[in-house]
């Protein structure tokens, strides 16, 4: 195989051509770059604003810390005194609290409608009718077991012993002594008891209730009375074998997670293990289906102290006696400073609007690849020696360093607009509107959800997504080949994720009862695994900002609940994984990246084809109908010295075409299309060939064909003695082409065009200088500062002058043009058909064109291509002889003399053919051997005497007029089969 004067480019050579034109079309889209890092900024913005007007909100009076006017000594002047005393119970939670409220220990007991009853799942008979819910007088059950029944079941007499003593003056004290429970749903801190502000009872649990055991009582709580209502419940202590049991009725009766909804649920459940009067030692189950733990905040307070103290009082008075206990006579939660109530509210909604906006960089990436799919610029990249390695090493690193620096800009506008002294600045101009002009700049928090979170670990995981991101998006782009259908999917990606992250991904997350394998599987789903991240970050950040602590830090990963460990290795491992499936899916799906190859193209015994024997095709079949090919002597010649080259192995020719073939497949009820059929050629070097034809007969098919964009349904062809079909990488590295429409970044100028293309073909230096200023003088695109224009800003004429010239730099040995003169004036086709003569030193070109004078002044040979086969074959002059031997004579006159004229022409040549007639001007066809020029001029010089002559003309065949009979030709014969 004979290589370009230049040699091929080495791999880094062609990773520094792609990378300087990617830089250079950055540069010349910086604006749309500079929006597209700036989203994150200005919804960071709005996040800030968003929490400054909440803030503000929680800044009023009624939020505020609840204030007195005291004037001790009658003065007539008031001092103003704030404090709990005086506030409302919204106000309550903004005031310091020096000493918190003393609060009764209760224990956790299950509504009335909960409690535990005889049901089919549960196969024990000691526990009451469920007709007792219908009333509300179930009793709240206790489980036993223990390897001493005796000894649990004497300790369980003394749980339910307390007796009711109310002390008016001091009446919380009073009632803690006495076993009281609740159902009611428990707080991140006790500094209100949610059984004192609640519409539900408090429990008291005794062995039986009597008539008086149910009584209300009034609460004194800060400013506040509260009637308490205080109803008897009575506790059933009921035995059981062994913990599995207990277990298996625990589970059963769960409120959460029970399929069939039947809820029984217990006080508490004790296994007093190997207890005796020397040992003490015990189990206890307790019920957290009451434990606030939803949302961001943190998980309820837990009321098992009671259940524990419960258990130790009746063990003392086993042994000591009844009058023996341990008191447990109140809670009470740490001492509180003053505050004012803020809000993080990027730690609220981060997990949602921060998905959002790291997503959003998945369709940009995946619209970037499929764009240069949909218009061919990646195969018009490779056509021109740009390898798959250098192309997915510098793409992949491209996007990656675009998202590095987004997400850098993202965590530092954050960070920036998130430390204490940045927001006053950042929003002064936000909130000099009247309508927020009133905000306490105070208020601002930032966004801990950045400052927060240890710096590193959001690197760590970021990077890793973003990796993965990448690779995901070259994988969409394989299947994509069109950039709407690309940009759609990719955003529903986008916003279908954050939407089903928040609305149900999140509720499994704060489901502790949801099994968390399948959290692991759903984390499977690159969309889920960063919202689960964020998710972590945001709770860490929003947790550190209340309690004063910091967010995640490296430690905190050791945390199995928050599951950033299994988050990490998912998000690596699909990494890994799905980078090589997308080269893979590149390899072997076509999509605009060339000629899809063999599923196992990896295997070498997938990698090579055997070229097929050359067989003289005789019939062809399309639908119902049977086309016999009436090859014409030349066509038979050119196909027989094909086949006399192909068993030689000769090297002389560039192109070898072995009967190519292509049919598209039937579609829409419509048969199948031969576009060629069974095209035999030869082109040695040094020969224009130049493909005739009407438009659907073909050509750009084969043409296609032969520079990979499509894939032969038989045949083959033979490019430097490589095959078409497996060698398309190798034979780039020695081909041009100016397709049939110009594949340009339009954000590009000519000359940078020509710099990327000549650095495929290994120009550096001076040489790529020269080549590049000869290209741009050769097609008339260097003067005037037109080379340094954006190809978008073109005429139709400079893009196709431009696409000459990218085809030819570099000096390829095979060159193909699609119809190169379209849309050029007369100067500019003249000067590219000198160029173009001046290319065929030493190289093959295949020249398409509907330019018949093109195709004479260019062509060393033709062919007349119709309906997907060649008709024939030869150069101009041979063309012209062989369909052309008449002359043709074209006259004239009135309406009335068209019979006279024709009676005229009969009697110069009795075989003419009359081939136009229209509004007295006919043209007539005279065979060559039957007339002579001398006689035509004698006719019509005799005739000028008898009738007037408006216009006559005699001419000779011109090749159009070849062109238009064969074409005619050959669709009359196809219409008659």
């Amino acid at each position: 195989m004979a290589e370009s004067s230049y040699g091929p480019a080495s791999f880094w050579t062609q990773a520094d051509a792609l990378l300087r034109k990617n830089l250079t079309f950055q540069k010349r889209n910086i604006k749309t770059n500079v929006r597209l890092i700036s989203f994150p900024f200005f919804l960071c913005l709005l996040l800030l604003l968003i929490q400054v007007l909440v803030n503000s909100e929680l800044n009023k009076p009624k939020y505020k810390c609840g204030c007195t006017c005291i004037d001790p000594n009658k003065t007539g002047t008031c001092q103003k005194v704030c404090g709990i005393q005086y506030s409302t119970l919204d106000q309550a939670a903004s005031c310091a609290i020096p000493s918190p409220q003393e609060w009764p220990v209760l224990l956790q007991v299950p509504a009335p409608q909960y409690r535990a009853v005889r049901t089919d799942l549960i196969p024990f008979t000691d526990l009451p009718n469920d007709s007792c819910r219908l009333t509300g007088s179930c009793p709240a059950t206790v489980l036993l077991t223990g390897s001493n029944r005796s000894l649990a079941e004497n300790l369980a007499g003394n749980f339910f012993t307390g007796v009711v003593s109310l002390n008016s003056s001091d009446m919380l004290n009073s009632l803690a002594d006495t076993l009281l429970g609740s159902s009611s749903v428990t707080d991140g801190d006790n500094f209100l008891e949610p059984a004192f502000f609640s519409d539900l009872p408090l429990y008291n649990i005794q062995p039986q209730c009597t008539q008086n055991s149910s009584f209300s009582v009034p609460i004194q709580i800060l400013t506040n009375t509260v009637q308490q209502d205080v109803k008897c419940v009575q506790g059933l202590n009921l035995w059981r074998n062994s913990s599995s049991e207990i277990n298996d009725e625990l589970y059963k009766g769960y409120r959460k997670g029970n399929p069939e909804r039947k809820i029984n649920e217990i006080i508490a459940a004790y296994d007093f293990l190997d207890s005796n009067v020397n040992n003490f030692n015990v189990i206890i189950w307790y019920n957290s289906t009451y434990k606030n733990d939803t949302g961001n905040v943190p998980m309820g307070l837990v009321r098992v102290p009671r259940s524990v103290n419960v258990a130790s009082n009746a063990f003392l008075q086993f042994l000591r006696g009844t009058g023996t206990k341990i008191l447990f006579e109140f809670v009470k939660e740490m001492p509180k400073r003053e505050s004012k109530l803020k809000l993080d509210f990027s730690s609220l909604l981060g997990a949602l609007f921060f998905t959002w906006v790291i997503l959003q960089l998945f369709p940009v990436i995946l619209t970037s690849l499929v764009y240069e799919k949909q218009q061919r610029l990646r195969i018009m990249m490779k056509m021109h020696r740009l390898g798959d390695g250098p192309y997915w090493m510098i793409s992949y690193f491209y996007f990656l360093s675009m998202s590095l620096i987004y997400m850098l800009c993202f965590v530092i506008f954050g960070s920036l607009i998130g430390k204490s002294e940045s927001p006053e600045l950042i929003c002064s101009t936000f909130l000099s509107n009247p309508l927020v002009s009133n905000l306490d700049l105070s208020l601002l928090t930032g966004l801990k959800f950045f400052t927060s979170n240890d710096y590193s670990i959001q690197f760590v995981y970021f990077f890793v997504y973003i990796n993965l991101q990448t690779s995901l998006a070259f994988l969409a782009a394989s299947v994509f080949a069109n950039i709407k259908t690309a940009s759609v999917i990719g955003h529903i990606c986008v916003f279908g994720s954050g939407l089903l992250g928040v609305a149900l991904f999140q509720s499994f997350l704060q489901d502790t009862s949801f099994p968390r394998i399948w959290i692991v599987v759903l984390e499977l789903f690159p969309g889920f695994s960063l919202y689960r991240v964020l998710y972590e970050f945001a709770y860490y950040a929003f947790t550190g900002d209340r309690m004063g602590t910091n967010g995640m830090r490296w430690k905190d990963l050791n945390d199995g609940t928050n599951g950033m460990i299994v988050v990490l290795i998912i998000m690596f491992v699909e990494w890994l994984l799905v980078l090589p499936v997308a080269y893979y899916f590149d390899q072997v799906v076509s999509a605009g990246s060339g000629v899809q190859k063999h599923p196992l193209f990896f295997l070498p015994k997938f990698q090579k084809k055997k070229l097929p024997s050359f067989r003289k095709p005789s019939m062809q079949r399309q639908g119902s109908k049977v086309f016999v090919q009436m090859e014409k002597p030349d066509v038979s010649q050119e196909a027989e010295k094909v086949e006399q080259l192909l068993l030689e192995h000769s090297t002389s020719h560039a192109i070898l075409c072995d009967n190519v073939k292509k049919v598209y497949p039937a579609k829409d009820g419509n048969p199948e299309k031969f576009a060629v059929r069974g095209l035999s050629l030869a082109l040695p070097r040094g020969e224009c060939f130049g493909m005739l034809g009407p438009n659907g007969a073909g050509k750009t098919s084969f043409i296609n064909m032969m520079i990979g964009l499509i894939k032969p349904t038989s045949g083959t062809a033979l490019v430097q003695g490589l095959d078409i079909r497996t060698d398309m990488d190798k034979i780039y590295t020695n081909m041009g082409v100016c397709p049939q429409h110009d594949l340009l970044w339009e954000s590009l100028t000519g000359r940078e065009h020509l710099l990327f293309y000549g650095r495929l073909k290994n120009l550096k230096g001076s040489a790529l200088t020269q080549a590049v200023e000869e290209s741009l003088r050769n097609v008339n695109l260097f003067h005037g500062g037109v080379a340094d224009k954006k190809a978008g800003k073109y005429s139709g004429g400079m893009k196709r002058r431009l696409s000459v010239a990218i085809s030819l730099i570099g000096d390829p040995k095979v060159v193909y043009m699609d119809e190169p003169s379209t849309g050029l004036d007369p100067a500019s086709r003249n000067n590219l058909w000198n160029v173009v003569k001046r290319a065929k030193k030493d190289r093959a070109i295949i020249l398409t064109t509907h330019s018949m004078e093109e195709a004479e002044v260019l062509c060393d040979r033709l062919g007349i291509f119709v309906d997907g086969s060649l008709q024939c074959i030869g150069n101009p002059k041979q063309l012209k002889a062989r369909y052309g031997g008449s002359y043709v004579f074209t006259i004239t006159t009135s309406n009335q003399e068209e019979e006279v004229v024709e009676v005229m022409v009969r009697h110069i040549s009795p075989n003419a053919a009359k081939i136009y007639h229209l509004s007295g001007t006919q043209k007539f066809e005279l065979p060559k051997q039957e007339v002579k020029i001398a006689d035509v001029f004698h006719a019509v010089e005799d005739a000028k005497s008898k009738f007037t002559i408006q216009a006559w003309g005699l001419a000779d065949t011109t090749l159009e007029d070849v062109f238009i009979k064969v074409a005619r030709g050959a669709q009359t014969f196809d219409e008659l089969l």
